[in-house]
């Protein structure tokens, strides 16, 4: 890509910094802290019923060989217990069923997309060793060390503090247990970054528009991942909230990225 590429190539720069004492990002917007979660909701209000088809649209399908990859990663055993924060329609859970792992919780903050979540868990059967639960993953209500594994899917960056996100996953998990996180991330390959911002600002929010009515809300969705920390950033925060271990695997050329620690 040479410097004369069409200038609809590029994404809109985000904001320097929209984060203070008072104040976080919602996308390229800077909102009051309590009013992020509320918006958010909003949001997945709006697209939990198409919600896979969002994630198909918002990856081309790669997001199931992500998650493939992701459950892979976890390697599930029958005697292990597994948190899933802001499960979403159920596919990190199910793939730990599926996989032999022991029993599950599935949380979301949003109750209509763990209502979509639980639908499809009846629908496939997996009805023993799975419970839901409405769960803000800042403040989780489980006891100490409690949990194998805890798992976070594409729901870490449309959470407010995402460090009390990551302290509160290392305290319920026991000595020993490992936390994972699949999140939409920085892009690494440089021919790919203007054909990936089209993508993500161009095209994305038309058919947002087209399928489910709603360009602001996948407009939302494409600001807040170039918001979200870079794969190094991240593994920094996982290192200040006390795991340890910590390693992360880019996915597609960095579009994705695992990040997992283990606490010892």
């Amino acid at each position: 890509m040479t410097d004369n590429a069409s200038p609809d190539l590029h994404a809109p720069a985000p904001p320097d910094d929209l984060s203070g004492a008072d104040t976080t990002d919602f996308g390229y917007r800077a909102v009051l802290r309590e009013e992020k979660k509320p918006l958010v909701r909003a949001v997945f209000d709006s697209v939990a019923n198409r919600y896979d088809v969002m994630n198909d649209l918002m990856s081309l399908g790669v997001h199931r060989v992500w998650k493939r990859i992701f459950n892979a990663e976890l390697a599930p055993q029958p005697g292990l217990k597994l948190l899933d924060l802001a499960g979403g329609t159920g596919d990190v859970t199910f793939g730990w069923l599926a996989g032999g792992g022991g029993p599950a919780i599935m949380t979301d903050i949003n109750v209509n997309m763990l209502s979509v979540g639980r639908d499809r868990a009846i629908s496939r059967g997996f009805v023993s060793d799975l419970s839901f639960c409405v769960v803000d993953a800042e403040q989780i209500p489980l006891p100490d060390r409690c949990m194998d594994r805890v798992t976070i899917s594409f729901g870490l960056r449309n959470c407010t503090d995402k460090m009390a996100v990551l302290r509160e996953a290392r305290r319920v998990l026991k000595p020993g247990g490992r936390f994972l996180c699949l999140e939409f991330s920085r892009v690494q390959v440089a021919a790919l970054a203007p054909i990936y911002d089209a993508w993500s600002f161009k095209v994305l929010p038309a058919m947002g528009t087209l399928v489910a009515k709603d360009r602001e809300s996948y407009q939302y969705l494409a600001e807040s991942i170039r918001m979200f920390p870079d794969q190094e950033t991240l593994a920094d925060m996982f290192r200040e909230a006390g795991f340890t271990q910590v390693r992360y695997t880019s996915l597609s050329g960095g579009i994705a990225a695992i990040h997992s620690g283990w606490r010892l």
